[in-house]
Parts: structure tokens; C-alpha cells; sequence
């Protein structure tokens, strides 16, 4: 009787591919890695599951289909921030440390920091921050973007906030973060390998007579404005919030 034909990768529905015994966190990783490298575009179960050396339909267990994967991108980028977080917590972030302001203030600007530190380093993955939000109820989010959520409200209670000036302080906090990042990481080159800016960013196949002061900032907006200016900005909108809560304020 003939020996049977050795088993190939990613020809069978199991959970044991290339790598080894496949989990969540071993999936959401190569997820990661393909988007870094290809682009949202670039990820499907098929291409996934070629990654690890599995079928498609191995990948089921630990994501339900393509939108399962892009809440655990969401979920791998809010595990790297608390990581991130836990490096930093012997260092400020950017102006964290200034004594001028209160201690929360400094702490938003240190989740700030290390939120732009991992979004350099996966810059596909921010749009899904602001557009998963739409696609999943709140309580059936990861729990590591739960995580994140409840990691400002706890700093802004702890603080002595009411609970109405948390939530203004988280949502005007949420949304300059989100906003800030979306436009420091949005496409700008139209021929990254081009070295004269002008035919870097396309601007010839702008029309002139239209769009003359675009034209002529493109190569100051394709800037990136780096830690700084996104502290800057935190700092001007925090002092729109109280620094701190008057003696004998009742919370509610």
C-alpha cells in the first residue's frame, strides 16, 4: 500500500498552519502585517489564511469574515497602545510633564503621544478607529478598545470630573485625537518615488485657475505635523475644560 501524499499547507480546514497551532492573537498579528504591507485592500480570509498556510475557513474560529478582521485590527492597534502606554510610563509624553497643568491633563497628553507613536506605525489601520465605530455597538466591542474608553473616563473620574464633564472631555478629547491623526496620516504623494515635490504630490493635474492656494500649500499640508503640534492642540482644548474641581462640588 502506498505511503499517503504528505498534507500541504493550506489545503485543509484546521487549525494548525505553517507557524504552528493558530490563536486570535497569532491571526489579528498577520492581519496587522498584511495591512501594513498591502493596505486595507490588500486583506481577505483567502490571503490571511495563505499567510499562516491555512484555509480560509480555518480563519472562522477567530474572526467572522472580513469585518471580524477589521474590529481586530482595531482591537491588535489598542493592545500596542497599552503597551505603549506601559513604556511610557516611566517617561512623559509630548508637554506632559508641564507643572502648569493638572495631572489629567498631562495623562491625556501622554495617551495622546503613545497613540501617535503607534499610529506611525500603522497608519492603515487608523481609518478603522473612526469607521468601525459606526459599524459596532458599543457593547460588542473588543474588549481591548473598551479598554481604552475606560481608561479615560476612570483618569477624568478619578480627577473629580462630573460625569457630563467627562463625557465632553472624552468626546472633544476622541475627536481631535482621531481628527488629528486622519489628516497627519491622509495620502498626499502621487508618485512617492518621485524626488521634485511639485511631480511628488501631482500637483500639474491640479487645475491652476481652480485651485490656486491649494495648489500652492500642498507641499506645506503634506507635512507631517508631528507630536507637537497634536499637544498643541490638545492644550488649547483642554483649557476649554476646568483644571480642576472647586472644593465642595457634588459630582453627578
Amino acid at each position: 500500500m502506498p505511503n499517503p501524499a504528505p498534507e500541504r499547507p493550506g489545503r485543509r480546514a484546521s487549525d494548525r498552519g505553517r507557524y504552528g497551532r493558530l490563536s486570535r492573537d497569532r491571526v489579528l498579528a498577520s492581519a496587522l502585517e498584511v495591512v501594513d504591507r498591502d493596505g486595507l485592500s490588500g486583506l481577505s480570509m483567502r490571503k490571511l489564511g495563505a499567510e499562516l498556510g491555512v484555509e480560509a475557513m480555518a480563519l472562522y474560529r477567530y474572526a467572522n469574515g472580513k469585518d471580524g478582521l477589521l474590529d481586530g485590527l482595531v482591537e491588535a492597534f489598542c493592545v500596542e497602545l497599552e503597551t505603549e502606554l506601559e513604556g511610557l510610563a516611566e517617561g512623559p509624553g509630548e508637554g506632559a510633564g508641564d507643572a502648569r497643568l493638572p495631572s489629567w491633563h498631562g495623562e491625556l497628553l501622554r495617551i495622546a503621544d503613545a497613540t501617535y507613536r503607534v499610529a506611525l506605525r500603522h497608519p492603515h489601520v487608523v481609518p478603522l478607529l473612526s469607521t468601525r465605530l459606526h459599524s459596532t455597538p458599543l457593547a460588542r466591542r473588543p474588549a481591548a478598545v473598551l479598554r481604552s474608553d475606560e481608561r479615560i473616563l476612570a483618569l477624568l473620574d478619578e480627577a473629580g470630573l462630573s460625569t457630563q464633564e467627562a463625557v465632553r472631555v472624552h468626546r472633544a478629547f476622541t475627536a481631535w485625537l482621531l481628527g488629528y491623526l486622519t489628516v497627519e496620516l491622509r495620502a498626499m504623494d502621487d508618485d512617492p518615488d518621485e524626488p521634485d515635490p511639485a511631480f511628488r504630490l501631482g500637483l500639474h493635474r491640479l487645475p491652476a485657475n481652480e485651485l490656486p492656494r491649494l495648489r500652492a500649500t500642498a507641499a506645506d499640508l503634506a507635512e507631517q505635523g508631528g507630536p507637537g503640534q497634536l499637544a498643541d492642540g490638545l492644550r488649547a482644548l483642554l483649557s476649554r475644560f476646568p483644571r480642576s474641581v472647586p472644593p465642595g462640588t457634588v459630582k453627578g
